[in-house]
């Protein structure tokens, strides 16, 4: 072999290797968003939390004002966990905002929990005109969903609690409005 052509052949392996290399790196330095944003075409339930009761946990909702879980206790409560860049997200909460104007007066509440800031989801829950609260937050949240079964941070994530404080229904990935209706008029 003449020795431009073992050059060359030297150059091309050290090319393919450091491209190699380098979606290697891509792939292994991932944020959490991306993570999430991968999860959320897992629609899996975690059936490992169905029947069991919510610990009552505290976040601050868009307006900064901190907000518990126990005060809708004596209600229905459909959490939903979502991000303003979340695709699915944006296109269930049309279908949630209907459902909690339908059926709040028969004891529903939906509460949204946004992994992201108070600045961030403001002019989402106008434009949207979201009906009902969004807490907000950024480890707090995912630490939130994870113990309410959420243990690979997917977005949307929803989970549906009755009156008694029991998770009755989760769902990774989007829930549709007839999906999310047929449990909460099980419940009401």
């Amino acid at each position: 072999m003449k020795q431009w052509q073992l050059i060359f052949a030297v150059l091309v392996v050290a090319l393919f290797s450091a491209f190699g290399g380098y979606q290697l790196h891509l792939h292994l330095k991932q944020d959490k968003k991306s993570d999430v944003v991968r999860a959320v075409h897992n629609p899996i339930a975690p059936e490992s939390v169905i029947g069991t009761k919510v610990e009552d946990f505290s976040l601050s909702d868009s307006n900064g004002e901190l907000r518990s879980l126990s005060e809708w206790s004596d209600k229905v409560i459909v959490l939903n966990f979502w991000a303003t860049w979340c695709a699915p997200c944006r296109e269930e909460i049309p279908a949630f905002v209907e459902l909690q104007q339908q059926y709040e007066s028969k004891g529903l509440q939906f509460i949204g929990i946004a992994l992201q800031e108070a600045e961030e989801v403001r002019g989402f829950m106008e434009e949207f005109n979201v009906n009902y609260p969004s807490l907000v937050g950024g480890d707090e949240v995912i630490q939130a969903a994870k113990r309410l079964g959420n243990d690979i941070g997917a977005l949307p994530y929803t989970v549906i609690i009755d009156i008694n404080g029991e998770i009755v229904f989760t769902r990774r990935g989007p829930l549709s409005k007839t999906d999310a209706e047929s449990v909460i008029k099980a419940l009401l």
